[in-house]
């Protein structure tokens, strides 16, 4: 009875991943075909582009129905529909850059599976926590005294470690490490936190150093990040993505309050000390009398929004090619320029489903705070870190530098948002941890 009631669920969700899959590459072939179209010469590249897309999403599909066939559905179809629409932006805007983000996607894919098959990968994040955590702060360490810059600009963010010409950004591992090791230190607290709650002790709990202890130490990990580093977009989202995961474990509101007071003292303690913050919020305040200059890219940005219109250019019409960085930074207003409106509300809709996604598979972890914790934690890292850069390039917030996930070119962003991805597949399978 319970295999005849499990085999038609099980279908039914790969017949619905098989589907989107199959909706991605056709969404993929359509706009890599028009970008041949207008340049012939790339066609073996946009060839390679195509079948290494299209291996990891069949190779994917496959090893997930068999090791995972009880998982979300949703979840790998999303990804590399954001990947492949990612890889058609690249070889858009940076074809250089194309085949090496190909062979990163075939690495991450291979990450995502394996994250997602082994079978006590959640156990080993909650039992090895101090472990793991010491060597994230490690690798934090060696960048900032060795840290690189791939683009070898002076006075250029250094946040980068390796040899040239691969180089990988260890605050990626880190936010990860972070939020598994604060996932399973909440979840030890967990009935201490809730049941203070539940007593009607709020004052106690407001000052318990259960709850203070560990903002002070994220936030002063975040200064660090932000001093050392100048790393404005990493520090705010650690930051944000703790004070999300202890509200949710207490389900205390004092702490948004003190977590947006600490956020703002060291926003404007940045703002005074540091020049490269001071100039993002100077150029988000009133970028146009220096439209010509330091507040170049912002400009550019917005004309590439307001060129897209409803319907956009067209793959290949547009120009944001005058967008400095565009690959990278600000992908997301290339999206806009050849996709237009409607490019942007898929994107939208696409992270929207993601995170959604993300909160529905930790409602599911009924008595287990860590899975649940960590569900909610890897969501909110993808759907914070859209939002900070979605908004920077649209001046609806000052420009933090991080990456639009899936999307934008770098290897270490596109593997860590994958691995996360793979952990929350894992997740979304019924099992006890």
């Amino acid at each position: 009875m319970t295999a005849s009631l499990v085999r038609p669920t099980t279908f039914r969700r790969w017949h619905r991943e098989t589907v989107l899959l199959g909706l991605s590459w056709a969404f993929l072939f359509t706009n890599l075909a028009a970008l041949t179209l207008l340049r012939p010469a790339s066609l073996l590249t946009h060839g390679f582009l195509l079948a290494v897309w299209s291996a990891c999403a069949v190779f994917g599909r496959r090893v997930l129905h068999q090791r995972l066939p009880g998982h979300d559905p949703l979840f790998f179809p999303l990804v590399m529909f954001l990947s492949g629409w990612g890889l058609v932006l690249i070889a858009r805007l940076a074809p250089p850059f194309a085949e090496r983000q190909a062979v990163w996607l075939l690495l991450s894919t291979g990450a995502l599976l394996l994250a997602a098959s082994l079978p006590h990968s959640l156990r080993w994040l909650r039992n090895y926590r101090y472990i793991l955590l010491l060597g994230g702060l490690l690798l934090l360490g060696l960048t900032i005294v060795f840290g690189t810059n791939p683009s070898g600009q002076a006075g250029a963010p250094e946040l980068w470690l390796g040899l040239w010409p691969v180089f990988f950004q260890p605050s990626e591992a880190l936010k990860i490490i972070l939020v598994a090791f604060l996932a399973s230190y909440l979840a030890e607290q967990y009935p201490a936190l809730r049941a203070k709650g539940l007593e009607g002790e709020a004052p106690r709990l407001a000052l318990s150093p259960r709850v203070f202890g560990p903002i002070l130490l994220m936030w002063g990990l975040s200064v660090i990040i932000l001093i050392w580093q100048r790393d404005l977009g990493t520090a705010a989202l650690f930051f944000v993505v703790f004070l999300v995961l202890l509200y949710v474990a207490s389900g205390y509101r004092l702490i948004l309050v003190s977590g947006a007071l600490l956020i703002l003292i060291a926003g404007v303690i940045a703002y005074r000390e540091f020049s490269v913050v001071q100039l993002r919020v100077d150029i988000w305040l009133n970028p146009w009398p220096e439209a010509d200059n330091r507040a170049f890219q912002i400009v550019q940005s917005l004309l590439a929004f307001a060129a897209g219109g409803i319907f956009g250019q067209g793959v290949g019409q547009g120009s944001p090619t005058y967008i400095p960085v565009v690959h990278s930074d600000f992908v997301f207003a290339a999206l806009a320029e050849e996709w237009g409106l409607h490019g942007v509300i898929v994107a939208l809709v696409c992270i929207a489903a993601l995170f959604t996604r993300g909160l529905r598979t930790g409602i599911q972890q009924q008595g287990r705070p860590f899975r649940a914790l960590l569900a909610v934690g890897l969501s909110t890292l993808i759907a914070t870190q859209s939002l900070l850069i979605m908004a920077g390039v649209l001046k609806v917030m000052p420009l933090t530098g991080v990456t639009l996930p899936f999307m934008s070119y770098g290897g270490s962003s596109l593997l860590a948002s994958f691995v996360i991805v793979g952990l929350l597949l894992r997740l979304s399978v019924a099992e006890s941890t």
